[in-house]
């Protein structure tokens, strides 16, 4: 398994307000989609995140989105080490990936860029 970087999530109420913001400090345009009703804007290392409130509060839980070479490899890795895979391996906009509790209470996305 293979770590190839980070991005930090960042949950915003307004997203049209916050991604100007962004986009300035990190030097980048967004990259715009849509995920089971979470609107998502992707700018440099950073995810930014809007939903109704009950939705946030679930996002908030995970840490942070970690870029990883194989998400099934991940898995594997994961699970060996006493992770306890909540969601996933699943496709989605930016790659496959899964959610995983790890064993100090942590949560974390892990996403590759396999079709």
């Amino acid at each position: 398994m293979e770590i190839l970087g980070a991005t930090l999530r960042v949950c915003v109420d307004d997203l049209e307000t916050a991604i100007p913001f962004y986009e300035r400090l990190a030097g980048g345009r967004a990259q715009r989609f849509e995920r089971g009703g979470v609107q998502v804007a992707a700018i440099g290392c950073f995810l930014l995140m809007s939903a109704p409130p009950a939705e946030l509060e679930v996002l908030r839980k995970v840490a942070a989105t970690i870029a990883v070479t194989d998400v099934e490899e991940t898995h594997k890795v994961l699970t060996e080490l006493g992770a306890h895979i909540v969601a996933g391996p699943i496709a989605s906009p930016a790659g496959r990936n899964l959610i995983a509790l790890h064993p100090d209470g942590s949560v974390y996305e892990y996403v590759d860029r396999n079709a």
